[in-house]
Order: C-alpha cells, then sequence, then structure tokens
C-alpha cells in the first residue's frame, strides 16, 4: 500500500471516530434536555398540587375562623342571658352562690372551648401533607434511578 492509501484509510478512521464522539455528545445533549424537560414538568405538577393544596387549607381555615367567630358570639349572648336569669330566678335566696357556680360553669366552659380549638388546630398530617409525601416519593425514585444507573463492581 502506497503512503497516500495509507493516509486515506487512517483518515477515514479519524473521521469515523469524531462523527462517533459528535454523535455521542448529540445524544448526550438531548438526554440532558430530556432530563430537564421531565424535572420542570415535575415541578410544575408539585407546584400546581402545592397552589391546590394552600387554597383548600385557606378556604378551611376562613370557614373555621367564620364559624369559629359566630359560635363565639352567639353563645356569649346566650351566657349572659342565660346568667342573668339564673341570677334573677335565685336572687332572694342564694345569689352569691349562684354568681360563684355560673363563673364556674364559664370557666369550665372555656376550657372545653381552648381544648376544642386545639383539637382542630392539629392536624395530624400536618399542612401541605399531599406535596411533601409526593416529593418524598419523587427524592426516592430519584435516588433509586440513580442506583440504578451507577455501574456496579461485580462484573
Amino acid at each position: 500500500m502506497s503512503e497516500s492509501q495509507q493516509g486515506h484509510a487512517g483518515g477515514g478512521a479519524a473521521t469515523s471516530g469524531v462523527e462517533a464522539v459528535a454523535g455521542a455528545r448529540g445524544r448526550l445533549m438531548s438526554s440532558v434536555q430530556g432530563l430537564a424537560a421531565t424535572m420542570m414538568a415535575i415541578l410544575q405538577t408539585r407546584l400546581a398540587l402545592l397552589a391546590t393544596e394552600v387554597e383548600e387549607e385557606k378556604q378551611r381555615l376562613l370557614g373555621v375562623l367564620a364559624w369559629g367567630a359566630i359560635a363565639i358570639l352567639m353563645g356569649a349572648v346566650a351566657s349572659v342571658f342565660l346568667a342573668g336569669f339564673i341570677t334573677v330566678l335565685f336572687w332572694d335566696s342564694h345569689p352569691l352562690l349562684v354568681l360563684g357556680g355560673l363563673t364556674a360553669a364559664f370557666a369550665l366552659a372555656c376550657a372545653w372551648a381552648v381544648n376544642r380549638v386545639k383539637a382542630i388546630t392539629a392536624s395530624p398530617e400536618g399542612m401541605l401533607a399531599a406535596s411533601l409525601a409526593e416529593l418524598q416519593a419523587d427524592h426516592e425514585a430519584l435516588l433509586a434511578a440513580a442506583k440504578g444507573a451507577q455501574p456496579t463492581d461485580k462484573e
């Protein structure tokens, strides 16, 4: 083989090597772009879920506050009228005993109401539980995929 023929043969191998590297780069960029698109889709889905949960929590909180305010107002008016009625009813016989008993009853009712408010506001799963669970599932899936993509030393 002459030198010119060997040069052409070697040049073809170098060209195909460059093409292979360029093709690998193209596939790598395509994979990175696909990964970025997937991550953006996951992020968009999670943000939409988060926004929905925040809206639901806001609606629940506003409902609790509105009904709580109405209950407090109606309970206060009823309590004042009941206390006045009972005090007038027993004014001649035991007015101090009646006032002391009503005070104790209202104090117990207040303690019960405070405990109910604590029970209502202490949700067992916490705020944004669904979003946190989905993010945890995403994290575990990414870890599993990363472990699966790593080469093993057993080969």
